[in-house]
C-alpha cells in the first residue's frame, strides 16, 4: 500500500516533511497546499504534487493522511477538519497554544476515530532513541536524573517570540515531551525559573531567554531542562540519563568526527548550526513511522495525549515564570 499524502503548509517545516515524504517507498506527496502560492509552486515542482485547495485535500477519497506544517493557531481547526474528513493526521507540534482548546480537539479526535500523530521529531533522532532503548533494556537500572540541554545559536527576531506562544510553548515543549519519554512517568511536580538576558527586546514582548525547570515524578524521578536562545559554539542539544546501575547520554552532533590535535591543543568540528540540519535523518523516521504505522494499523506515537501533557506542563512553566516577574517588578 502507497499512502497517499497531502501537505497543508509550504513553509520552511512544510518544506523538511516534503522532502523526507519523498524519500519513503510506501508513501507519495499527492497534493500541497499554502495560501502563498509561489510556496506550493516550489514543493511541487520538487516532489511533482499537485497545488490544490484546503477543501479539495480534505474532501479528496484518494488521499488518505495530511501533514499539517500551517501556522500553530491554525492546528487545532484543521486536526478537526481532517479528522472528519476521515484522514489520518500528522500535525506539527503544538496542537494549539490553549491547553481547553486542545482538549476540545481532542474530543473530535476521540468521537470520529482518527488517527492522530504529533510531531515530537525528537524521539526520533537516531541517538536519542537509543538512550531510550538502553533505559527500557536495563543498562542504567532504575532511572533517577534526566538532564536535558537545549540552546539556540541565536535568538529569534521578537516579533517571532510574541506570537510564538513563548519560550517554554515554542521551545521547551520538545524538552518537556523528551522528559516523559525518557523519565517513563508522569510528571506531579514542576519548578520554573526563567529571564531575558540574551536580548532585551523578547523581554519587552513578555517572554524569556534563557530558562531551567526541574520536573518530579510521584516515585520521586527528577528531570532538569536549560534551554537558552544564545550558544555561541553551535546548536546545542544534549541529554544525559542517570539510573541505579550507570548512566546513558547522547552528544552532540557535528559535520564531522575529525579531531585535530597539536601543540595547540585538541580542536574539533563546531556543532551543527540549524535544527534542520540537527534533526534531518529525524524528520524523515518520524514520518516513516506515521506511515508504517497507518499501514500497519497500529496506534501512534507521539499521540494528542503526548501533545496535551507537554503543553500542560509548558503552560505551568509559562505562569510561574510570569508571576515572578510580576512579583519582581512590584
Amino acid at each position: 500500500m502507497t499512502v497517499s499524502i497531502g501537505l497543508l503548509g509550504a513553509g520552511r517545516i512544510g518544506k523538511t516533511h516534503a522532502k523526507a515524504v519523498s524519500q519513503l517507498e510506501s508513501a507519495k506527496l499527492a497534493a500541497v497546499y499554502d495560501p502563498f502560492e509561489e510556496a506550493a509552486k516550489e514543493i511541487a515542482a520538487q516532489t511533482g504534487a499537485r497545488i490544490d485547495s484546503l477543501d479539495a485535500i480534505m474532501n479528496d477519497p484518494a488521499i488518505d493522511a495530511v501533514i499539517i506544517a500551517t501556522p500553530t493557531d491554525l492546528h487545532a481547526e484543521q486536526i478537526e477538519q481532517a479528522a472528519r474528513a476521515g484522514k489520518a493526521i500528522f500535525c506539527e507540534k503544538p496542537i494549539h497554544l490553549d491547553g481547553d482548546r486542545v482538549r476540545d480537539c481532542l474530543k473530535v479526535v476521540e468521537e470520529t476515530d482518527a488517527k492522530l500523530m504529533v510531531g515530537f521529531n525528537r524521539r526520533f533522532d537516531p541517538n536519542f532513541a537509543e538512550v531510550k532503548r538502553q533505559i527500557e533494556a536495563g543498562a542504567v537500572g532504575e532511572v533517577e536524573l534526566v538532564q536535558i540541554t537545549s540552546r539556540d545559536p541565536s535568538p529569534p527576531p521578537a516579533e517571532y517570540a510574541a506570537r510564538s506562544g513563548g519560550l517554554f510553548k515554542d521551545m521547551m515543549i520538545h524538552d518537556f515531551d523528551m522528559a516523559r519519554f525518557l523519565l517513563g512517568e508522569e510528571v506531579v511536580d514542576i519548578s520554573a525559573m526563567g529571564s531575558s538576558i540574551v536580548d532585551p527586546a523578547i523581554g519587552e514582548a513578555g517572554d524569556v531567554d534563557t530558562a531551567t525547570v526541574m520536573l518530579k515524578t510521584a516515585s520521586g524521578k527528577i528531570a532538569v531542562i536549560t534551554n537558552s536562545r544564545r550558544a555561541t559554539y553551535g546548536y546545542d542539544q544534549r541529554v544525559e540519563v542517570h539510573g541505579s546501575k550507570g548512566l546513558v547520554s547522547a552528544e552532540n552532533k557535528r559535520t564531522t568526527t575529525v579531531t585535530v590535535a597539536n601543540e595547540n591543543g585538541y580542536t574539533a568540528e563546531p556543532l551543527m548550526d540549524f535544527f534542520m540540519e540537527r534533526y534531518v535523518d529525524a524528520y524523515r523516521i518520524e514520518l516513516e513511522t506515521f506511515v508504517k504505522a497507518l499501514t500497519e494499523g497500529t496506534a501512534m506515537s507521539p499521540s494528542g495525549i503526548d501533545g496535551l501533557k507537554a503543553l500542560e506542563l509548558a503552560e505551568t512553566a509559562t505562569t510561574e515564570v510570569a508571576k515572578a516577574r510580576e512579583t519582581a517588578k512590584a
